[in-house]
């Protein structure tokens, strides 16, 4: 159905790099010598950054289609975007210093930040809050009947593993890490692949995020659970954040236009979210199923911490995650003075 780039092969950027008047990032970064004279322009960023081909990254797709993060980083630098399939490969590629910044999961947000020992990433931002949910074949009308069944979900840890795994343990039915238990979980990848499997009969349902849900639901899928909490976060590396705070509040501009292009011009930005997936897929979804997908997600600025702890506690129960200490993994900062100088309500972590 669908072709995703995947892992760290680099997709051209589409953010040109703009003349013209210098964002607060150029500005603040030219700085002044000890002497007190004023260094010449910084040389411009180019800023690394990571998404997944799916809705619940919208913002990410209308602030590339529609130049929000070129006209923010001004003459400050360049994007250089990258689609994943997955946010356990995202959070790969930060730790390997292939990534400044990603639009990612919670859960795999919060292991780049127990791997790292906190030392790696901070989330500046929130994104996407619901948008996945848990589709089974109609015949199907509870947990129950799931035993013996294989589900499919897109990567092992990510935040629908997670989710999918807890809700089975909740109503008494074991997975493993490896594919066993009462219930078998398949990390499958692409998304699009899960979705073929469904159709095929080859997987009962899986735990997948809009647009790949509602497409199962399109084939006759059931939705069990429509998953809740913060689906989508901008996180970026404590390094990038601490050598270029202003290009990162350029990053959070771009995010705050695509999110208010969003809620004030509904049709459009599905229209350019679709069109700007379509460049990385390599086909459009059907306009039905784009409108759908926004329809069960709420685009946020807010990162919901509790649903962040909660999915915490979650991999922590399955043995996904060992203890982890979310102290200081938000720094809100950046995005609550943008917030706060446009008049608008400030977040907390």
């Amino acid at each position: 159905m669908r072709r995703i780039l995947a892992g760290a092969a680099a997709v051209a950027g589409s953010a040109l790099l703009v003349a013209g008047c210098s964002s607060a990032s150029s500005s603040s970064s030219s700085g002044a010598t000890s002497g007190g004279a004023t260094q010449a322009a910084a040389t411009p960023v180019t800023v690394r950054l990571g998404f997944l081909a799916n809705i619940t990254h919208a913002p990410a797709l209308i602030a590339l289609k529609n130049g929000y993060f070129s006209k923010a980083l001004g003459s400050a630098g360049t994007v250089d975007p990258t689609s994943f399939s997955s946010g356990t490969q995202e959070t790969t590629a930060i730790l390997a210093g292939q990534l400044d910044a990603a639009f990612v999961g919670p859960n795999p947000a919060i292991n780049a930040w127990q791997k790292s020992g906190g030392t790696a990433i901070k989330i500046v931002a929130g994104a996407a809050t619901g948008g996945a949910s848990i589709v089974v074949k109609p015949s199907i009308t509870g947990a129950s009947q799931l035993k013996g069944q294989s589900l499919a979900t897109p990567s092992l840890g990510n935040t629908q593993d997670v989710a999918l795994r807890y809700w089975l343990k909740q109503h008494g039915l074991t997975t493993s890490a490896t594919g066993g238990g009462d219930v078998s979980i398949k990390p499958t990848t692409p998304n699009s692949a899960a979705v073929l499997e469904f159709e095929s009969g080859q997987i009962a349902g899986a735990s997948e995020p809009a647009p790949y849900d509602i497409e199962m639901v399109n084939d006759g899928g059931k939705v069990l659970l429509s998953e809740p909490g913060v689906t989508t976060v901008l996180m970026v590396t404590q390094s990038f954040l601490s050598a270029h705070p202003a290009v990162v509040a350029d990053l959070l501009k771009a995010e705050i236009e695509a999110i208010d292009f969003i809620k004030t011009s509904p049709a459009a930005a599905q229209a350019d979210a679709n069109a700007e997936l379509a460049a990385y897929t390599g086909k459009p979804l059907k306009a039905s199923i784009v409108a759908a997908s926004f329809k069960e997600i709420d685009f946020t600025l807010d990162p919901d911490a509790s649903s962040l702890t909660a999915d915490a506690q979650q991999a922590v129960s399955l043995g996904l995650l060992k203890p982890v200490n979310l102290s200081g993994i938000f720094d809100l900062a950046p995005l609550n003075a943008l917030l706060s100088a446009d008049g608008q309500p400030q977040v907390n972590s």
